[in-house]
């Protein structure tokens, strides 16, 4: 794991650190210890005046957006307590981020995000968030895709799964990005924007 530089102008994306996921059991990093090293991330961009955009995943209540492919694992049916999809306190209500609502596992599809990025010049993104192997990734496999250099906060990112986070980490992340802790990322943060 290296990280090699940000561009000037880099925005940090959060995944679906809302309510009703950070109360889950994740691995190897608690749903609050992912929150709180993505606050000093969003503190740091804030600070220099770099986007930081709030990723939710919500539904309506018949679930009429939801993705409607068949799997073996439906989410359908499934009742979610009010105020499961409202971001966290911590992160929530500062004034210029981002906002956007997915209704699948990427960020970037179905969604403006793409478009919001562009508009103020983003070339590379900071990805944080839960969970690992489903949201984060899916987030990163769509940015790599669209030609956004991709940095992956690997502490600041948390799965169901301890094995399912790892593979992503060690497998799937080197070929999208460049990985390092939250720690790194500050200080390359620190070295490249002041």
């Amino acid at each position: 794991m290296s990280l090699s530089t940000l561009d000037p102008r880099t925005a940090l994306v959060v995944i679906d650190l809302q309510q009703g996921i950070v109360g889950m059991p994740t691995q190897p990093h608690t749903g609050p210890e992912v929150v709180a090293r993505t606050v000093e991330l969003a503190d740091a961009f804030r600070a220099r005046d770099l986007p930081v955009v709030l990723v939710r995943v919500s539904f309506a209540a018949d679930f009429a957006d939801a993705v409607p492919g068949r799997t073996e694992r439906q989410a359908r049916g499934l009742a979610f307590p009010e105020g499961w999809d409202v971001v966290v306190d911590e992160l929530a209500g500062r004034d210029g981020d981002i906002h956007v609502t997915k209704h699948n596992w990427s960020a970037f599809h179905g969604t403006g995000l793409d478009v919001q990025l562009r508009r103020r010049g983003v070339t590379q993104i900071v990805l944080t968030g839960i969970a690992t192997s489903i949201g984060v990734e899916s987030t990163a496999r769509d940015a790599y895709a669209h030609g956004y250099h991709v940095t992956l906060a690997t502490d600041a990112m948390a799965d169901a799964d301890a094995e399912a986070h790892r593979g992503s980490v060690e497998r799937i992340f080197p070929r999208l990005g460049e990985s390092g802790s939250t720690a790194e990322v500050l200080e390359l943060l620190a070295k490249t924007h002041g």
